[in-house]
């Protein structure tokens, strides 16, 4: 079993920043990309930004420059440190990880967590 526990999230002025964090526990060999994702409500949850188990990272446009994502690998923490958040960025923020739970198999299993709540306000 492997659960994903997102926190930091809550209401702050546009301007402003966050940091959100992840992190995965339970039966792991390995996690292989770790990223967040976003849904506000009747849009399609959105890629916010990835990161690989060697460092690198991948963002979507409407948050480059703005966001920065990071992992402890020990840890098995992903981050998201949102920095001149807007009005737009409002949304449930979910992160995921592609783990690998088995030394037998270099398959790795999608595991997202249930999302933390990022309120921007003008």
């Amino acid at each position: 079993q492997v659960q994903l526990v997102e926190s930091g999230g809550g209401l702050v002025q546009a301007g402003g920043s966050l940091r959100l964090s992840c992190t995965a526990s339970g039966s792991i060999v390995s996690i292989n990309v770790m990223g967040w994702y976003r849904q506000a409500p009747g849009k399609q949850r959105e890629l916010v930004a990835t990161i690989t188990s060697g460092g690198n990272t991948n963002y979507a446009d409407s948050v480059k420059g703005r966001f920065t994502i990071s992992r402890d690998n020990a840890k098995n923490t992903v981050y998201l440190q949102m920095n001149s958040l807007k009005p737009e960025d409002t949304s449930v923020y979910y992160c995921n990880a592609d783990v690998q739970r088995f030394s037998v198999t270099s398959i790795s299993m999608r595991y997202w967590g249930t999302g933390t709540v990022v309120t921007v306000d003008s």
